[in-house]
């Protein structure tokens, strides 16, 4: 079920949605009609719109899935350690957090963080003869999967003389990484389908092996994405369709408010993560886009600005008093509110569907292209000039911006005033943590946001790098001029190479974080980075003591 607050807004979504029916715009939608987007976005949109056929053509390759699956519970695997990065990783975590393993079935663990520390506290959790590694790519050639298999590789090759029956590889068809199952001698390779960005890959193989193998119905969560599919069919009235009216709510509203704030009950906690990428990655671009704040600590009804729309997220079997309560207030203070009750854990099927088309209706409002990422790239390839040492950009990095060390009170103190005076009404703050996640840094980064939110009365983010590249890291550059970067690095005490190159991982965020932030700085973003030097809870403390007095 979804209801919508919307004030003064209403007339507009309605609108929109006259204008759409008269345009045909669902019709044009199914049949993948590029020009229902920017102009000039070119025909090559038909090729990332395979997302629309999914909830069919993916139901005959569910055996196949299943199949594999079965055979992984048989054999007593008890983790399986996802080795991937964004759109390949973040909805795998949302179903072993949504859902959580089926008893016979390994514990699903994703690895999506190049820190040194991080690889090492996997390590530290895995039996190496009992644990199986999905590695997961969809062009085949991202850095950071393949040197994570290149690690683990290794370790299992220490203990068995068969490694490859411990792999399993998600890919395109064609990529060097199904290349690579097939020499090493992988358990499956499995092919998804190539007309599918990363981020709208969630009901393909990228979302649906991972889920299977941990014991999700991955049929009932199909059937669901279906019943939605069905209920956004081309035939129905724009108006009726609950996905082209939530993209309406968010195209429209976001010129005025174009902060989406989630609010969920704790079955859903990480669903609004999968959310975050899609709705950032792709919006946020030509100076325009929306920007997601998912995980933010909630705040009295009053402590919000005029720039917000909420959404708020329940499954009916969750206690949700609490967010009841506060989006009731919200509607009270006059921010617009919509309000989606999941009748259970499957109906993210329903919801993955609905978001998916809602966020490209969303693109069209905004006269954007919603299938590309044009502003990632630049970082890829600044960490790839950085990492290679002698190269000018990596050099530049390098010689322009010395982190600001945490335990240096005075210059912290200054760095911090500095950078939170650039700040303006309707901005908001994006935390980047090239560390290690952990329970102590999540907590510590908690008490930052609360102090940078009470401090500036603006919106915050957080991301984990060099997870966030993947997804916020293009609305950062890409967006609005609105993003005030607070960037985190920290010395790891100890470095892990990985084999079979001359990389470590140490090496590797480094080179990301700094890759990233040139990025910023030639977009002429406002950026403060930070060094926690050994000892990152204690770093941020120092952050959030001197960002909130």
């Amino acid at each position: 079920m979804m209801t919508f607050s919307l004030g003064n807004y209403g007339p507009l979504v309605e609108a929109r949605l006259r204008a759409w029916e008269k345009a045909g715009f669902s019709r044009r939608l199914w049949a993948k009609d590029p020009t229902l987007w920017a102009a000039g976005a070119g025909p090559g949109i038909r090729d990332r719109l395979g997302w629309l056929d999914l909830p069919e053509t993916m139901e005959p390759r569910l055996a196949g899935i299943q199949a594999v699956a079965a055979e992984i519970a048989a054999e007593g695997f008890t983790r399986a350690v996802l080795l991937g990065m964004g759109g390949s990783s973040l909805a795998p975590e949302v179903f072993e957090r949504t859902f959580g393993h089926a008893p016979g079935h390994p514990e699903l663990i994703v690895l999506d963080s190049t820190h040194p520390d991080a690889v090492a506290a996997i390590e530290r959790r895995l039996d190496p003869g009992r644990t199986l590694f999905i590695v997961s790519s969809k062009s085949g050639t991202t850095v950071e999967p393949l040197s994570f298999f290149r690690y683990f590789w290794r370790l299992v090759s220490g203990v068995t003389s068969s490694p490859g029956r411990q792999f399993i590889a998600i890919t395109d068809p064609g990529t060097p990484l199904a290349a690579l199952a097939c020499e090493r001698g992988f358990r499956r390779a499995f092919e998804a389908a190539p007309d599918v960005g990363g981020r709208f890959s969630a009901l393909t193989e990228f979302g649906l092996v991972p889920a299977a193998v941990i014991g999700v119905d991955v049929g009932k969560l199909l059937a669901n994405a279906r019943e939605e599919a069905r209920a956004d069919a081309p035939d129905t009235p724009e108006g009726l369709s609950p996905a082209l009216r939530l993209g309406a709510v968010l195209g429209e509203i976001a010129a005025a408010r174009d902060k989406l704030t989630f609010l969920v009950s704790p079955s859903l906690r990480s669903f609004p993560d999968w959310l975050e990428q899609l709705v950032a990655e792709s919006t946020g671009k030509g100076g325009k886009g929306i920007v997601p704040v998912v995980g933010e600590p909630a705040l009295p009804a009053g402590g919000y600005g005029a720039d917000r729309i909420f959404v708020s997220l329940v499954l009916g079997s969750d206690p949700h008093r609490d967010v009841d309560d506060l989006a009731a207030s919200l509607e009270r203070a006059g921010h617009p509110v919509v309000r989606i009750r999941l009748v259970d854990a499957y109906s993210i099927g329903a919801e993955i569907f609905r978001w998916e088309t809602a966020v490209a209706a969303a693109g069209a409002v905004l006269g954007i292209q919603p299938f590309d990422q044009p502003d990632v790239e630049l970082a890829k390839e600044l960490a790839r000039q950085a990492m290679a040492g002698g190269s000018a950009g990596g050099a530049k990095v390098l010689r322009s911006e010395r982190a600001v060390p945490a335990d240096e009170a005075s210059a912290l103190s200054t760095a911090l005033d500095g950078w939170l005076a650039r700040t303006r009404p309707g901005d908001y703050v994006a935390l980047q943590a090239y560390i290690a996640p952990d329970d102590a840094t999540d907590r510590a980064l908690r008490d930052v946001r609360l102090a940078l939110s009470a401090k500036t009365g603006l919106a915050t983010t957080l991301g984990y790098g060099p997870r966030f590249l993947h997804s916020t890291g293009q609305l950062h550059k890409g967006g609005p001029d609105e993003a005030c970067i607070l960037q985190l690095v920290d010395e790891p005490a100890c470095d892990l190479a990985v084999p079979e190159t001359d990389l470590t991982f140490g090496r590797l965020i480094r080179a990301q974080a700094l890759g990233d932030y040139q990025a910023l700085v030639e977009r002429g973003r406002r950026v403060l980075r930070v060094n926690l030097k050994g000892d990152p809870s204690g770093g941020i403390g120092l952050v959030g003591k001197w960002a909130g007095a």
